[in-house]
């Protein structure tokens, strides 16, 4: 089981990959300095982070420090991903890659449960429940399902053409 929260809840003190480690250090492994190294490594650079072992959490963007969260909750090979509002701080386009994450990582059979109050979040997933004071008010595939690669390609040619 992996979790990924809105706020991020990373170590401010301690690198990308330390905080990737952490899981880790309180589980069950006893992996050598270099096991853990090369793990959190290969996580982080499945998120996009190659290169960014190193940083800081102060010296990351909002939607790479989402990345660095997303790569701590994955570390320990989960089944299943919780993600608690996983876009609400971030700007539209870094939503949109952060979803592409979690379809892709959907795609891998990681199933993802994620609370969302934004409807168009809510249609990147295959499936939406909805809830209200406890109760569920409505339970249904989504018919027409957003696809987060195309949607960065059409932002990507958007902002091209806009420059030309």
């Amino acid at each position: 089981l992996g979790f990924v929260f809105q706020s991020f809840n990373l170590l401010p003190r301690t690198s990308a990959r330390e905080n990737v480690e952490l899981p880790l250090l309180y589980g069950r492994h006893q992996l050598s300095n270099q096991q853990l190294r090369e793990r959190a490594d290969r996580v982080l650079a499945s998120v996009g982070l190659q290169g960014r072992e190193e940083h800081h959490p102060s010296q990351l963007s909002g939607g790479q420090q989402q990345r660095v969260a997303i790569a701590r909750a994955l570390i320990n090979d989960p089944e299943v991903l919780l993600a608690d509002e996983p876009t609400g701080n971030l700007d539209s386009r870094t939503s949109i890659e952060i979803m592409g994450i979690f379809q892709e990582l959907n795609g891998r059979g990681i199933t993802i449960v994620m609370v969302t109050h934004e409807s168009d979040i809510a249609a990147y997933a295959q499936r939406n429940v909805v809830l209200r004071d406890g109760l569920v008010l409505n339970d249904f595939a989504v018919a027409e399902r957003r696809n987060a690669v195309v949607e960065m390609e059409r932002l990507t040619t958007s902002a091209r053409d806009e420059r030309e």
